[in-house]
């Protein structure tokens, strides 16, 4: 795998292939605007005009399309997982707005995706951070409109990105996960009182998928 920081060289991106462009335009056309069916005002991601702009957006293509196994996307991912803390590390003040993404071009087996997201998330978490599966149709609904499909994307991908205070909804079904981001928003809660914390508010798994309904965060607050 080669990875690029995508906005310092966006002309260099680009030539990499022609998923490539397809990347770079879905963010700027899709995830920097609004859109109608997003159910809250500005754009469909909030955090990504800030990882363009400090050129802390990167990515890759990992080729092999649907002759990729999900042994091979493991190796992938631990390469993105490795570079993501070599970047987090280089520089803690600006890890909150790095994002690693990286781009599986001719993958159609989009069960994939979401196996390797399924059977990695739980390490990743435990760091901090939240891994993101996106592909073509994904079903994952909206926050703010269980209507709305804000993972679909033009590419297969998985996504490294900061831990947010907004990301309970997906962090609800595990206490483990719960502990986790408790100790990322409330770092000063004593060990077992975040144990016992997550162990409250964890939800059953038959509703842990209607991220809407668990939606803990109103319109004007702000991920931190």
């Amino acid at each position: 795998m080669r990875w690029f920081n995508v906005y310092e060289d966006a002309a260099n991106w680009e030539r990499q292939g022609p998923e490539a462009p397809i990347l770079t335009r879905w963010v700027s056309d899709h995830l920097m605007r609004p859109h109608p069916a997003l159910g809250r005002p500005g754009p469909v991601c909030p955090f990504v005009r800030q990882s363009m702009t400090r050129r802390l957006f990167w990515a890759g293509l990992a080729e092999g399309g649907d002759s990729l196994t999900a042994d091979r996307m493991h190796r992938i991912v631990d390469d993105a997982f490795d570079l993501y803390r070599a970047l987090r590390q280089e520089n803690p003040g600006e890890a909150r707005g790095l994002t690693l993404v990286t781009v599986f071009p001719g993958l159609t087996r989009h069960d994939l995706v979401d196996e390797v997201h399924a059977e990695r998330k739980t390490e990743v978490v435990a760091e901090g951070m939240m891994l993101g599966q996106f592909y073509p149709g994904c079903p994952v609904p909206g926050l703010w409109d269980r209507d709305f499909r804000p993972l679909d994307a033009p590419l297969p991908l998985l996504v490294l990105r900061s831990m947010m205070s907004t990301d309970f909804p997906f962090l609800a079904a595990r206490t483990d996960w719960l502990y986790s981001y408790l100790s990322r928003v409330a770092p000063d809660l004593p060990h077992p009182l975040r144990r016992s914390i997550a162990e409250r508010m964890r939800v059953p798994e038959s509703e842990a998928g209607d991220i809407t309904a668990l939606r803990a965060h109103s319109p004007d607050e702000h991920a931190r």
